[in-house]
Formats: structure tokens, sequence, C-alpha cells
């Protein structure tokens, strides 16, 4: 009878062989300096939690993987002072990621996944479950994903007629003050997929969530066309960087 086969962490780098800051490059092994702080600032991490550091030293801890062989925190604080904060860093498109010198593909890439990770992690907490009665996660899910976003993104969550979610789906992407969005395409998916109501969610990068009067058109417009088809629109959720409006709750439906 075989033996199980014994699985072992990989060695850094995971990504690149070379280092891909441009600047001082440190070939061989790395320098006691560095590899001191990045075994103090693990341990930290790992006894205390995200709590225990700041922002910046986060960031640091990500990109260890990614910069093997390199001092990353001047990178870390670069991110942070262009885009403002640990969040807008990890949404940031990579376009705007890769025009900060130092920033290379696997960067990104370890950015990206924590993204990722974050934003399943959070969907995973409403999606089958009855919206109505989960919104505190349904409003957690919608923050992580949208309201660091440098641009606009409209969202459907399709609901049965148990107010389960079915489905959530990106409709349209717009610029930093508008996405087109078109009321006949919204219900006919909601036909498509039999949703029985619907919540529409989109975020202003502005970070402020006050309705412009071309959303409460589009809104209403859904309302009356969705309404014609026996499907219910619940809400329209607009969210900011640290609050979102509820049409809802603020008189608009």
């Amino acid at each position: 009878m075989s033996k199980p086969r014994a699985f072992h962490e990989a060695p850094l780098p995971l990504f690149a062989a070379e280092d891909e800051a441009v600047g001082d490059a440190l070939p061989g092994k790395l320098p006691s300096y560095i590899a001191d702080h990045r075994k103090r600032l693990r341990t930290r991490f790992m006894e205390g939690g995200a709590t225990a550091i700041p922002d910046y030293e986060l960031l640091e801890l990500l990109l260890f993987r990614a910069i093997p062989r390199q001092d990353v925190k001047p990178l870390a604080r670069e991110l942070l002072d262009t885009f403002g904060d640990f969040n807008r860093v990890v949404t940031a498109v990579p376009a705007r990621l890769m025009m900060v010198k130092g920033v290379g593909d696997a960067v990104v890439q370890e950015l990206k996944i924590v993204e990722a990770a974050a934003q399943r992690m959070m969907r995973a907490r409403v999606m089958n479950r009855p919206l109505l009665s989960s919104w505190d996660a349904l409003l957690d899910y919608c923050h992580t994903a949208m309201a660091h976003r440098e641009t606009e993104q409209f969202r459907i969550l399709f609901l049965d007629r148990k107010n389960v979610l079915i489905a959530d789906e990106e409709q349209a992407k717009g610029t930093v003050d508008h996405v087109p969005v078109y009321p006949r395409e919204v219900v006919k998916r909601g036909l498509e997929l039999n949703a029985s109501a619907l919540i529409l969610v989109h975020n202003h990068p502005s970070g402020d969530p006050t309705p412009s009067q071309a959303d409460i058109t589009m809104t209403l417009q859904v309302q009356e066309a969705a309404q014609v088809l026996g499907i219910t629109l619940h809400d329209h959720l607009i969210i900011g960087k640290s609050r979102e409006l509820s049409f809802r709750s603020a008189g608009y439906l």
C-alpha cells in the first residue's frame, strides 16, 4: 500500500525570479536587516492580527510575496499616498496600479487575489439566502465590492418568490460619474432568470451617495417596466465610500 503523499509549502518567490521594483536590486541572499524586519512583521501579524499593524505594514505583507528581495516599505507607502487607503489600493484597476513605479504583474496579481477573496467571502454570506432578513450582510457585501471603485458600476440582485438571492450580476460599467442603464434590459434579464423581485445597486466614486435626478428617473423607469411584468423592485442602493442610501428608506420608492 503506497504512503500518502506529503505536501510542503513552496519556497518564495512564487511569481517572479526577479524583483519587479525598479531601483536598487538586491541580488543573492536577502540582507539581514530586511529579513529580520519581515520576520518581525509576520510575527506581529500572526500574534495580533490585522489590528496589530497599520495599513502600510499590511500592504507590505502582501508585497513580500511579489517582491521577495527588496525593501517594500517605500512602495507600500507610495501606493497608499497614490490611492488614499488600503481598500482603494486593493480595488484599484490594474492599469492605474501599473502606473506606480515598482508595480508589475506579480504585485497586481497579489492585490487582485485579496480583492477577489474578500468579495467572495462577503458574497457567500448573501447568496441563496433571504436578503430582506440578511440586510446588514448585503450592505457589507456591496460596500466590499463597490465602495472603493474609481468608476461607477451598476449591479442587479435577482430574488425569487421567497426573496432569496438567486443571481448577482454586473449590468454595466461607466465613468467616474455616469453608468448607462437600460430599464428594458434589466427587466428582460429578470424574466430570463425567473426572478420575482429586484434590488438595484450602484456606487458613487465621489463618496456621496445622494442620488442624481438621472438616478431617480432611471429607477422609476425600471420600477414601472418591472411592475408590468409582475416583478417587484424592492430597492435601489447607492453605495458611497462610508455610507449608503436606500431609495426605499429615503422615500424615493
